[in-house]
C-alpha cells in the first residue's frame, strides 16, 4: 500500500496549524492510523509520503539509540526510527505486519517502523481533545491530541515535537554517514 502526499512541500507545522484550525471549525481530519505496542496512533495523511513493507535496514555506527539505521528508497538515503524504542517500549518479535511509514518532519524525510498500519480514516475534529498530562506513558509534548472513537482512543502525534533539534541533527548526520 503506498500513499502519496498531495502536497509534499507543505510542512508538518502547517499541517498541525490546519489541525488546530480544523478543531476550532469542527472539520474532518484525514489521518493514517497505526499501532505501536498496545496503543493506536495517527499522523496527518498529508505528512505521509508512503507506506512500505519492512525492508533491509543498514545499521549506522554511532547513531542515536532509537535510529535503526538507513534505507535506500529510490536512490534517497532515509534514516529509519523505531517508534517502539523512541517511546521506551520493548522490542517486537518479527512480524509480517511491520511497516515503514515514510513521513516528512521539519522538511526532512524519515521512516518510522510501526507494528501495524491500520487504516486511513477521517474523523471530526470535534472528537479530538487536548492530551492529558500523560498518555500511555508517553511525554505529551509530542502528542497533538486524543481522538475518542466509538470503540477506541486514537493518539495523534505531533511530528514536529517528536524529536529535539539536536536529535534531528544527529539523524541528518546518520544519513550523511551512510
Amino acid at each position: 500500500m503506498a500513499t502519496q502526499s498531495s502536497s509534499p512541500a507543505q510542512s508538518t507545522e502547517d499541517i498541525n496549524t490546519a489541525i488546530s484550525q480544523a478543531s476550532a471549525d469542527g472539520e474532518l481530519l484525514q489521518l493514517v492510523s497505526f499501532e505501536v505496542g498496545d496503543e493506536e496512533f495517527a499522523v496527518p495523511i498529508l505528512s505521509v509520503q508512503e507506506i512500505n513493507r519492512m525492508m533491509q535496514i543498514t545499521p549506522v555506527p554511532q547513531s542515536p539509540p532509537f535510529v535503526e539505521g538507513v534505507i535506500n528508497l529510490r536512490g534517497k538515503i532515509i534514516p529509519v526510527i523505531d517508534l517502539r524504542k523512541r517511546f521506551g517500549m520493548s522490542e517486537l518479535e518479527n512480524s509480517d505486519d511491520v511497516r515503514i511509514i515514510v513521513v516528512e518532519v521539519a522538511n526532512r524525510v524519515l521512516g518510522f517502523t510501526v507494528d501495524r498500519v491500520n487504516e486511513v480514516l477521517r474523523i471530526n475534529s470535534s472528537i479530538v481533545e487536548p492530551p492529558p498530562s500523560m498518555v500511555c506513558g508517553l511525554d505529551t509534548d509530542y502528542v497533538q491530541g486524543v481522538g475518542k472513537l466509538e470503540d477506541r482512543l486514537l493518539i495523534l502525534l505531533h511530528l514536529e515535537k517528536l524529536f529535539t533539534a539536536d536529535e534531528m541533527a544527529e539523524m541528518e548526520q546518520t544519513s550523511k554517514a551512510a
